[in-house]
């Protein structure tokens, strides 16, 4: 009888002390958070948060450098080369207020603003002066 009362009262005891242990702890989202985070962090000279504000307009440089250029550096889905004449004339000929209205709002194969939805109307059309500029 000793034995049968022994394999009653061990398992007991054991559920007990591991069920108290599971309601003790803190379950919490902060305190899960707290716990399983990593030991150390990683530190890279240079990896300062960049502030993604704008610090006043572009250039027009700047903004073809940044998206411009991707299609008129290299003439992609027909897309006049910075500078080349040949290209711009025709477009050039409509005037300014269609070559505006075209760089703003996409034609043909140019989206809206050739991608950089946050440059200003006017940094777009400083970008259109930066690409003919030499013409």
């Amino acid at each position: 009888m000793d034995i049968s009362l022994r394999r009653i009262i061990v398992p007991a005891i054991a559920a007990l002390t591991f069920s108290t242990a599971s309601i003790a702890a803190d379950m919490s989202h902060d305190a899960i958070a707290e716990r399983i985070k990593p030991v150390g962090e990683v530190y890279l000279a240079g990896s300062e948060p960049v502030s993604n504000e704008p610090k006043g307009p572009r250039t027009g440089a700047q903004v073809y450098g940044t998206f411009c250029i991707a299609c008129h550096g290299a003439g992609v889905a027909g897309a006049p080369k910075s500078g080349d004449a040949d290209a711009w004339a025709p477009r050039i000929a409509q005037g300014n207020d269609v070559l505006k209205d075209h760089a703003i709002n996409g034609f043909n194969a140019m989206p809206a603003k050739g991608s950089c939805m946050d440059c200003s109307d006017d940094e777009i059309v400083a970008a259109i002066e930066h690409m003919i500029k030499d013409i």
